[in-house]
């Protein structure tokens, strides 16, 4: 049996309705509750950083990145892109497929120029490893649910070593 190539191309806003069920299928119903939502709030993704995986047509994985700000202790706000949720179909998982997505979403942020403060909740082997995430940045900033603290993780020459809530940041209108 052969298998059919991955492409990983941009998310098209067409693929609003299966990237939500794709996103069901891989964190559960009950997603919305967890605190990576509640700190990119009713944010819009990047959409230059959104990339699907798609065999033969269907859509097996996708990544999102979103605009979120950490409001410091001292009255500034920082910008930082927070990377995630990378979804991968369930029964696709352990492919390589999500490791390939987060590749290009960072690609992209680089060749936007928006890799200078990035950040995430995830793995800190994994994304330590493959990608060069950490949390050594991180102690200081406070979140509006829970999290593991050794799973709060950034990445890039910008990332502020402050203490502050992170939160939503709304891109200013074109």
């Amino acid at each position: 049996m052969t298998t059919s190539p991955i492409a990983i191309a941009p998310l098209d806003p067409a693929d609003a309705a299966d990237v939500e069920a794709l996103l069901d299928r891989a964190f559960g119903a009950g997603r919305h509750t967890r605190t990576a939502y509640k700190v990119r709030g009713d944010a819009q993704a990047i959409p230059e950083l959104g990339f699907a995986a798609r065999e033969d047509r269907t859509l097996i994985g996708s990544i999102q990145c979103w605009p979120i700000a950490l409001a410091r202790d001292d009255g500034t706000a920082h910008p930082l892109v927070m990377v995630g949720p990378v979804a991968v179909s369930p029964d696709r998982q352990r492919d390589g497929i999500g490791r390939r997505l987060v590749a290009r979403a960072l690609a992209a942020a680089a060749e936007h120029g928006l890799d200078g403060a990035l950040m995430l909740i995830g793995d800190p082997e994994y994304y330590g490893r493959f990608f060069g995430f950490s949390a050594e940045h991180t102690t200081g900033w406070r979140l509006p649910g829970p999290v593991e603290r050794h799973r709060l993780l950034a990445r890039g020459g910008d990332v502020p070593d402050a203490p502050g809530l992170l939160g939503p940041r709304h891109r200013a209108p074109a």
